[in-house]
């Protein structure tokens, strides 16, 4: 069974999906480092030249591909607001959503030339973009989680929360 953890850009799925993945004794698999893997391209790369609906369509083969297997798997910002994403992954796993306050989030992602719907965007758009996801994420996911404590509580939330077979 694979655990998914959505959220929005830099609300801690990586950095808690490192300490769970740990806990839990499976693997930590990050969706868009596969997808940057697989297409020799960083993502700004991959929106650049062949669009954000190639880059969704990449998204949706990867967690077909993951719900397969045992592992914590940290989503892309974008994977989770995609229902059929969303379902595929409840069908065998589990998705959590790291419920992390914009603010908090913000100032991770502000600087980060990696993420191109954050480059692209002033505050005011991210936070737009935030309120809008978020609805989204609790309707898509199987439970929720508050993302304002530490990762190593935030993992435990989450271990409590789901178990792995």
């Amino acid at each position: 069974m694979a655990v998914f953890l959505c959220g929005f850009m830099g609300c801690g799925k990586s950095t808690v999906g490192v300490l769970l993945a740990k806990n839990l004794g499976c693997r930590l698999v990050d969706t868009d480092d596969m997808i940057v893997e697989r297409e020799g391209m960083s993502i700004p790369e991959i929106f650049e030249s062949k669009g954000e609906k190639y880059f969704r369509d990449l998204e949706k083969q990867v967690v077909a591909r993951l719900s397969e297997g045992k592992a914590v798997v940290s989503c892309g910002g974008g994977t989770m607001l995609s229902e059929e994403n969303a379902l595929t992954a409840r069908k065998k796993g589990t998705v959590v959503y790291i419920d992390t306050p914009f603010e908090s989030c913000y100032e991770r992602i502000k600087d980060d030339s990696n993420r191109p719907l954050a480059v692209s965007r002033t505050k005011e758009q991210l936070r737009e973009l935030y309120d809008s996801r978020s609805e989204v994420y609790k309707k898509n996911s199987d439970c929720c989680v508050d993302g304002e404590g530490s990762p190593m509580e935030i993992a435990a939330q989450i271990q409590n929360t789901v178990r792995i077979k």
